[in-house]
């Protein structure tokens, strides 16, 4: 925070200016890109700055279908999704005329790599898999996934929405045969980058005064971009630490919410999850309802995807993991940070155990 304001109010140059200002606010972009490179064990110039997930996403997957047509007009992803790569995905399908194989998934939320093997073939220019699920934390076999395109053809590109994934999770793209990945620090909101392999072809989609080797133009976001250096850097310090704490209260919270009855945890509730999201079904109360109870005792949770919730649809999520009708729409997502203590997980859980008979009694049958 305490950087962000200082870029914001003292270092206010603009990057792309060639004075003093425009220098420093250069070197703040330049030492975040060498910070999240030196994370990853990827070099400095692969790392793109975007306005959030979604562009990244959009940049990711139209920027490569259209750069890489000539070599085939498949592209293949998951039938779970962020709503970033699924729209993106149609409108590539209906509008510019690609044909797109949407994977199913078990009934934890891991992607059939059976299916994979047999979507792939002599068009398939793009595969896209997510690091970990948003709305039921499942980690998807994103290695073996991409082993498996890679072995079929190395010239097909692979890309992973690993917003939820980064810094919960140590993500090596050269390593794990990742050619394009999403992240998000989880910093200040709206700045997100994009690792693009040095040997990647892609266009452009936003076009303007050529900022970042012309992949992405626009002024760059530098208070954004500086926190979000440092917020990564944080993130992955004491990692061990931190990452067990989530679990160990997320275990805690799944054995206590056990003894209430119709609840169900969604996904997998091991190492298979990531350890900061739980989704839990609560049979006979309406999520937005459950929202709301919680909210008014000082909670916050989300229904759904925490980042579509203003369009309250039925979560394709839910549908593809095959999960019971009664759950579809009750279900909350309780996310989890490093500073959540077990004083709030035992409040959660008292509030819960309060407020849900009460709720089902007065919902209609």
């Amino acid at each position: 925070g305490e950087l962000v304001y200082k870029v914001m109010c003292r270092d206010y140059g603009n990057p792309s200016s060639m004075h003093r200002k425009g220098v420093d606010a250069e070197h703040y972009v330049k030492g975040a890109k060498e910070s999240l490179a030196k994370l990853m064990k990827v070099n400095a110039k692969e790392i793109f700055f975007t306005s959030g997930g979604t562009e990244s996403d959009n940049l990711a997957l139209i920027g490569c279908a259209r750069a890489n047509r000539r070599a085939g007009n498949h592209l293949i992803t998951t039938s779970i999704e962020h709503p970033a790569i699924l729209n993106t995905m149609r409108y590539l399908e209906e509008e510019e005329g690609f044909r797109v194989t949407y994977l199913p998934v078990d009934c934890c939320g891991r992607v059939k790599l059976d299916a994979l093997k047999e979507a792939l073939c002599p068009e398939t220019i793009l595969v896209s898999i997510m690091y970990v699920n948003n709305e039921v934390g499942t980690v998807q076999p994103v290695e073996e996934a991409a082993s498996i395109v890679k072995d079929y053809n190395p010239s097909i590109l692979f890309h992973s929405d690993a917003v939820q994934g980064f810094g919960k999770y140590r993500i090596y793209p050269k390593r794990q045969k990742i050619d394009l990945l999403s992240v998000s620090g989880h910093g200040p909101k709206g700045t997100v980058f994009l690792y693009i392999g040095e040997k990647v072809k892609i266009r452009p989609i936003l076009f303007g005064g050529g900022q970042q080797r012309d992949i992405r133009s626009g002024t760059e976001n530098v208070p954004g971009i500086a926190g979000l250096g440092l917020a990564a850097e944080l993130a992955y310090k004491d990692f061990d630490i931190k990452t067990a704490l989530m679990r160990e209260l997320k275990e805690y919270f799944i054995s206590e919410i056990g003894q209430m009855e119709n609840t169900v945890i969604h996904g997998v509730a091991d190492e298979g999850s990531a350890p900061h999201i739980i989704s839990l079904g609560v049979a006979g109360v309406r999520s937005e309802v459950l929202l709301h109870t919680l909210e008014d005792k000082g909670i916050y949770v989300s229904s759904g995807s925490a980042c579509a919730s203003n369009h309250p649809a039925v979560s394709g999520v839910l549908k593809g993991i095959g999960a019971a009708r009664e759950y579809l729409d009750a279900t909350i997502r309780i996310s989890m940070s490093e500073f959540t203590t077990k004083e709030e997980i035992d409040y959660l859980l008292e509030t819960l155990y309060k407020c849900v008979p009460m709720l089902r009694r007065y919902t209609r049958h």
